[in-house]
């Protein structure tokens, strides 16, 4: 997105365009393929959503058209996550190369040694340990007005709730496994759609995730890097260090 005289513009391709994703299918199939795909436009041209769709379809609410719909759909698929995984901002990773990524992004830590070792700020603690029991991930799932209520981030507790939330899913502890409206006392849904938060081992299991950890964080920065480049051999270190890299920020 870019900001023209104080409104926003998408930056999508032409309606006829032969590259541009038409469906949510199309969409899943590319993040597949890639393995990496941010939601939105960024520093290198063309690794977005938003540059392979058609501008005036965001936002029409329109499950079958509406990109910004389909990250709801794309959230639930088995062999994607999605989360804020890009510069801290949105987007999708494929099953096959998330392990690699949360290699990379942990630096080889799973969450309890980081605690552990006195190494997470208590933050971060706080929000994680609604997700760990006996120090693994669980399988448990929080709507985001709850888990900030449960982790101590609610009216007179923690601050920077949404910030220690980008950073965990940064650094792949938590990802978002699915939108959904709040229950009333009467059972009945209502109001928005609300991110469900989740660790990503609750989606692809614990082994899953962990044997990646065999491999030196360093080769897999080099293979996630090797990967891009095949569809987009201009890539500059650069610019793959700002949208792919692990930017840390304080908790």
């Amino acid at each position: 997105m870019e900001t023209i005289n104080g409104e926003w513009y998408m930056k999508g391709c032409g309606r006829e365009d032969p590259d541009r994703l038409r469906s949510v299918e199309q969409a899943a199939a590319l993040i597949r393929e890639i393995g990496f795909l941010p939601l939105f436009s960024n520093e290198l041209p063309g690794f977005s959503v938003e540059e392979r769709t058609w501008g005036p379809d965001w936002w029409e609410d329109d499950p079958e058209r509406d990109p910004w719909s389909w990250r709801q759909q794309l959230s639930r698929e088995p062999e994607i996550l999605y989360g804020k995984f890009f510069d801290r901002k949105a987007g999708f990773v494929s099953a096959d190369w998330f392990p690699a990524f949360a290699n990379y992004r942990r630096d080889g830590w799973d969450f309890d040694a980081l605690r552990d070792e006195g190494l997470a700020p208590h933050r971060a603690v706080k929000l994680m340990t609604p997700f760990l029991e006996d120090g693994q991930p669980t399988d448990t799932e929080y709507l985001s007005c709850v888990l900030k209520d449960r982790a101590g981030f609610g009216k007179g507790g923690e601050k920077n709730y949404e910030g220690v939330l980008t950073d965990l899913q940064m650094q792949c502890y938590l990802f978002l496994a699915d939108f959904r409206q709040r229950i009333n006392r009467a059972g009945s849904p209502y109001g928005w759609h609300l991110a469900v938060l989740a660790a990503p081992e609750s989606k692809l299991g614990y082994a899953r995730i962990a044997a990646a950890y065999r491999e030196p964080p360093a080769q897999a920065w080099d293979r996630i890097v090797g990967q891009i480049r095949r569809f987009f051999p201009e890539a500059e270190e650069q610019v793959l260090q700002k949208i792919l890299g692990l930017r840390r920020v304080p908790c």
